[in-house]
């Protein structure tokens, strides 16, 4: 479904094609499980977390702005749109983005992606709150599923010899919730007939205006020279999210805020997978038994809003 209000200016999606909420869900989620290796790599490496959230927004706004001005879509936002931008900006990219590249060197970009994961069920409660979504009992048992696998990963990471201080542990634990109220809002914000280019250009806009008054109040500059400690990592982590965000705010149109959450437990496997077999990173049985909890736990979210339909 589209965001409520919004007048669909997009090409309209299509079962089992390329444009479908179900491949846009598997694109979003694969694409942003990258961003906890890459970030594990730019922490190894001493870049500053509020520069690399920055690349995160250059890569988005590098590779939509011909895109816009092709299309002449690049007018500045006024009334309204200026308001969506703003704090869709604010609490669904510059808060996390800084959050999830401090915490990662940390408590590790595999620990980080699974309490990502538990997105999806902050966003179904907050949809509840908000009546975007009531979840019947299936749905509530998918919430308290998803949040007793999330505490197991957090206690026994929490428990481990190698254990990150409880301010990295909590830290984490922050972040889902910033995603799930940027996840609402979005939704029940969206200007009417907004485009989602347009949408995800001007947040990632404001977003990259945050990160420089916040480098500049911090450290007096924007040392674009930590960038060349690791080059390679950096041009990847803005080609992946200048692909990634322009496809998210698509899915957030057609599929809806629960859904888009959805992409935590594709991101969750594709980050924990990856910091294992790349990064080198363990972590015990228990922890990948809190993993599989928190990915039964969305399965009955999943199969609660098949059941609605």
């Amino acid at each position: 479904m589209a965001a409520p209000g919004v007048k669909n200016t997009e090409t309209p999606s299509h079962i089992g094609g390329v444009q479908s909420p179900v491949f846009l869900l598997l694109v979003t989620g694969v694409l942003i499980g990258f961003n906890f290796p890459l970030g594990k790599i730019a922490g190894n490496a001493g870049i500053s977390p509020v520069l690399w959230a920055m690349v995160v927004s250059l890569g988005v706004c590098v590779m939509l702005l011909p895109v816009l001005a092709l299309k002449r879509r690049l007018a500045v936002p006024k009334g309204r749109m200026i308001r969506y931008v703003v704090i869709s900006a604010l609490i669904s990219f510059v808060i996390p983005n800084i959050l999830l590249f401090s915490v990662i060197p940390h408590a590790g970009s595999g620990f980080t992606g699974l309490i990502f994961s538990t997105s999806p069920v902050f966003t179904l409660a907050l949809a509840a709150l908000f009546r975007l979504k009531t979840p019947g009992w299936i749905g509530i048992l998918g919430i308290a599923t998803g949040l007793i696998g999330a505490a197991v990963v957090s206690i026994t990471r929490g428990s481990a010899p190698e254990a990150p201080a409880a301010i990295w542990i909590i830290a984490t634990a922050i972040i889902p919730v910033f995603l799930a109220c940027g996840n609402i809002y979005r939704t029940m914000a969206w200007p009417d007939g907004a485009s989602p280019d347009v949408l995800a250009f001007w947040s990632h806009g404001f977003s990259i205006v945050a990160f420089v008054l916040i480098l500049l109040t911090t450290q007096g500059s924007v040392p674009f020279f930590e960038l060349a400690r690791e080059p390679e990592a950096a041009l990847a982590q803005a080609l992946v999210a200048g692909l990634m965000f322009p496809i998210y705010f698509r899915l957030q149109q057609q599929g809806g805020p629960v859904l888009l959450s959805q992409i935590g437990y594709i991101a969750a496997a594709v980050g924990l997978v990856a910091a294992t077999v790349f990064l080198g990173e363990r972590y015990s049985t228990m922890t990948w038994i809190g993993a599989a909890v928190i990915a039964f736990g969305i399965a009955i979210t999943i199969a609660a809003q098949k059941k609605k339909r």
